[in-house]
């Protein structure tokens, strides 16, 4: 599962963007039956859907590392 995670976050940083990231990876896994099912797999773990597990995934990877960020900037003040 974390080799999907990385590509997942590979995606996210690649892209730059959720929209972009999600449709790249919707491609990848339209072309690759064994990545498809380890999608399936991973997200009946972590208890979500196939339509918005990227998602949300990229969300909350987005938002972990805007509370990095955070952190540094309240250790400036």
């Amino acid at each position: 599962m974390d080799e999907l995670e990385d590509l997942f976050r590979n995606l996210i940083t690649h892209h730059r963007r959720i929209d972009v990231a999600e449709s790249e990876f919707k491609k990848m896994i339209a072309e690759d039956n064994e990545l498809h099912q380890q999608y399936r797999d991973w997200c009946h773990i972590v208890g979500n859907s196939e339509r918005m597990g990227f998602r949300d995934f990229c969300h909350e990877y987005i938002e972990s590392q805007e509370e990095v960020w955070d952190s540094l900037t309240d250790y400036d003040e």
